[in-house]
């Protein structure tokens, strides 16, 4: 099987040993997204514009692949406080439609450069 390197220039570059994406057939594996503008580098301010930028960043990278949201079969979202889960769930309903992918949220106590949300997904595409 070939695995491909998928990179976005619109999606934050990899700030470690990693791709931002591995399309390995017809399967993408998308990296942790943090909320980084690409073009500064830096975390944006507040949960609310975070995850937007988390959601931006998984776009870039996900066309860059040849996809979309309505590509993704699996979501991870990583939270520094679960107390913003609707807020997630609110933004999230912007950006997908039925059938949505499968996914968990989990809590956790850090998460790199001082990010209140990390999103990972993979995609299939057709």
């Amino acid at each position: 099987m070939t695995k491909t390197v998928i990179t976005s220039d619109k999606a934050p570059a990899a700030i470690g040993p990693y791709s931002q994406a591995i399309k390995a057939g017809n399967t993408v594996y998308m990296s942790g997204q943090i909320p980084l503008d690409p073009k500064t580098m830096e975390l944006v301010e507040g949960i609310e514009a975070q995850v937007v930028q988390v959601f931006e960043n998984l776009k870039s990278v996900a066309e860059a692949a040849g996809g979309s949201f309505k590509d993704i079969v699996k979501l991870n979202i990583f939270l520094t406080d679960l107390g913003n889960f609707a807020k997630v769930n609110e933004i999230m309903g912007k950006y997908f439609e039925q059938p949505y992918p499968a996914r968990a949220a989990i809590g956790v106590a850090s998460l790199p450069r001082g990010s209140q949300v990390e999103m990972d997904a993979i995609l299939v595409i057709e």
